[in-house]
């Protein structure tokens, strides 16, 4: 089983039902619940304050019925469907959902489709690691911030600033905060194209001018080099 810790919420307009998962994911560890919503809209606020892994959603909601929440999404979580009808199953798998659980759920049946959701991970992660990290698959990264979707391509990027659980993307069209972990971004930006030569601070390896002690150029902005990475800025001298 995974060591790591995933986000996830759950969205049901029955109080017994988020109850009775809750109860569920007590049998699994790492598994922390960031949000518990009672309709689609308490959840789009939930989702644009906090990253999230996975989603168990009931479909017959008011207002909003679950899939057509899943639908408006641009760059869904993984989602478990739980509801008390069989009729939406082929057009739930049709969406790439996890699992399909129908209620009263038993936890032999909700312990597997965590399992699915392991495995999926687990692939997901494998297929990763795989990769060249030396090509990038795209010229480009989507961030949320403002409640809608930016469109970031690396070569408009200078640097990127960590302000705790925020950052700001500094570009040559302006800046872009977002709710996001400078060790999150540094994983996701091709490695030959940026550095990341502090704590606080990534830059774009095509905008420096100039190495200085302690400081790397950047036009004329200077960006300080933090102690445990003047070796790895070092390695721009000799193009490692």
């Amino acid at each position: 089983m995974d060591e790591q810790t995933y986000k996830c919420l759950i969205i049901d307009d029955e109080p017994i039902a988020i109850r009775v998962i809750k109860n569920h994911l007590g049998s699994f560890k790492n598994f922390d619940i960031v949000g518990e919503c009672s309709n689609a809209f308490e959840a789009m606020e939930v989702l644009a304050h906090s990253s999230v892994d996975l989603i168990f959603l009931d479909i017959q909601m008011p207002q909003i019925t679950g899939m057509d929440f899943l639908k408006s999404l641009d760059h869904p979580p993984k989602v478990i469907f739980t509801t008390a009808y069989r009729d939406y199953a082929v057009e739930a798998f049709e969406l790439e959902v996890i699992d399909y659980l129908l209620k009263p759920i038993s936890l032999v049946r909700f312990s597997k489709a965590i399992n699915r959701f392991y495995q999926q991970q687990s692939e997901y992660f494998a297929t990763l690691a795989n990769k060249e990290t030396t090509v990038p698959k795209h010229d480009y990264l989507f961030l949320k911030a403002d409640k809608k979707w930016h469109k970031i391509v690396f070569d408009e990027i200078i640097y990127l600033e960590s302000l705790g659980d925020y950052l700001t993307v500094h570009t040559q069209n302006g800046k872009i905060t977002t709710k996001e972990r400078i060790s999150h971004l540094n994983e996701q930006l091709p490695s030959e194209l940026f550095i990341r030569v502090h704590r606080s601070y990534i830059i774009s390896r095509s905008k420096i001018t100039a190495l200085l002690p302690g400081q790397v150029e950047l036009g004329e902005l200077k960006i300080p080099i933090g102690r445990s990475y003047k070796e790895i800025v070092g390695k721009l001298l000799t193009n490692e």
